[in-house]
């Protein structure tokens, strides 16, 4: 993954547009979604990526495009594997886990929507 990014400091969009294979709109988007990603300003307002930058996007990109995560599924895995999220537990009875939300992550999603409706059920009534 890091072997693909030239041996540079800095970055500008459309170079780590065509590193990451995708239109520099996309590139932004990702930038406002995830909060791990501040490239720098230039005096003339252009955007910097760092190394670090560029290496977060291919992790994000990867997990968008090839592991199928949603954007909340992206942000929450980025979360666990720089340890701002404790480790979830192994899901009940089947095993597994999708990084889409199906099965048994469905399940626990639901169960914790019901739980957070009891809640506000005692608050009220």
């Amino acid at each position: 993954m890091a072997d693909s990014i030239p041996d540079k400091s800095y970055f500008r969009i459309g170079e780590v547009s065509k590193i990451l294979q995708v239109k520099p709109y996309v590139v932004r988007f990702w930038e406002s979604e995830f909060k791990t990603v501040r490239p720098a300003r230039t005096g003339s307002d252009q955007r910097r990526y760092h190394r670090k930058d560029v290496e977060e996007l291919l992790t994000i990109r990867r997990l968008l495009y090839e592991e199928n995560y949603t954007i909340n599924g992206a942000r929450k895995q980025l979360r666990k594997k720089t340890g701002d999220l404790p480790q979830p537990s192994p899901p009940g009875p089947g095993g597994g886990s999708s990084p889409l939300v199906g099965g048994d992550e469905r399940q626990a999603l639901l169960e914790e929507i019901e739980q957070g409706l009891r809640q506000i059920r005692d608050l009220v009534g």
